[in-house]
């Protein structure tokens, strides 16, 4: 199996503060330019290793190779690291990559749609809010099955359309505006893309078209809430209560208000008969 090349930097600490609203803001005017790419973890906090600890309580990553497609700076990379012991990431912006590199080993500038890697190459494939921003969704998922060994796992994190908040900003005018809005995600389709041409969102049944005829069996499919730390910096009290009874109504119907689709499909052996998806 391939191997990218790693760089030699030591890797930074576990968890940072949460980043503010102002610092996403900021980073996202910064790279108006490129804003259909998203914004990524700025930090490590407990908004991310609560997605990772979901992960981990379904499917082990210990003694795994890891890939996280759209790595961004590499945060999870870093983090992935740690646990698994042999983590990469990919991502398609330059800059990013560069960044990124400084402190974490293992990043290599490189599309979704076009994995630089040999086929089977590794145990766990991470796309982590990133396959609504991917120039062919179909694509990526074929470069995900190829470079996963067969019963390895694809683990996909994505926008709920039943979230109440539209989080990517929305195109206004000619212009960027950066934000929550609400209601968005409600519109008719054509209207609700046409302000937020620079990411998808998802309805269950439109995650299930993305692997359709490829060789994954789902083996989590669910939504959760956000993390909010930003919230909780501001805001103590009201973070640990919107936590405590949203992270408790992912349990329940009212899920379906959640952020994020969390789904895991497990990649089938090659000539394998599929399960219903």
């Amino acid at each position: 199996m391939s191997e990218p090349d790693r760089d030699t930097a030591n890797g930074a600490s576990r968890e940072s503060p949460a980043p503010s609203h102002d610092d996403a803001k900021s980073f996202a005017h910064a790279h108006a330019g490129n804003v259909d790419l998203g914004v990524p973890s700025l930090v490590w906090g407990p908004g991310q290793e609560r997605r990772l600890q979901l992960i981990r309580d379904r499917i082990p990553l210990t003694g795994r190779r890891v890939l996280d497609v759209g790595c961004g700076l590499g945060q999870y990379v870093r983090r992935i690291g740690e646990l698994a012991g042999e983590s990469y990431g990919i991502d398609i912006e330059t800059a990013r990559v560069r960044a990124g590199g400084r402190t974490t080993p293992g990043l290599v500038l490189a599309s979704a749609g076009a994995l630089p890697f040999a086929d089977g190459s590794f145990d766990v494939i991470l796309l982590n809010e990133v396959i609504e921003h991917v120039a062919d969704e179909r694509l990526a998922m074929h470069e995900a099955a190829r470079v996963l060994r067969p019963g390895g796992h694809l683990v996909i994190y994505a926008p709920n359309r039943g979230f109440p908040f539209e989080t990517h900003g929305v195109q206004w005018r000619g212009r960027y505006h950066f934000g929550n809005f609400p209601l968005v995600n409600y519109l008719p389709r054509v209207v609700r893309d046409r302000l937020v041409p620079h990411a998808r969102v998802y309805t269950g049944r439109d995650l299930r078209r993305l692997w359709s005829g490829l060789p994954f069996r789902p083996i989590e499919r669910t939504v959760v809430y956000p993390g909010f730390d930003g919230i909780r910096s501001r805001n103590e009290v009201l973070g640990r209560l919107l936590q405590t009874t949203l992270h408790r109504a992912e349990s329940t119907p009212l899920r379906v208000f959640g952020l994020s689709h969390f789904v895991i499909l497990e990649r089938r052996g090659d000539g394998e008969d599929g399960a219903p998806s």
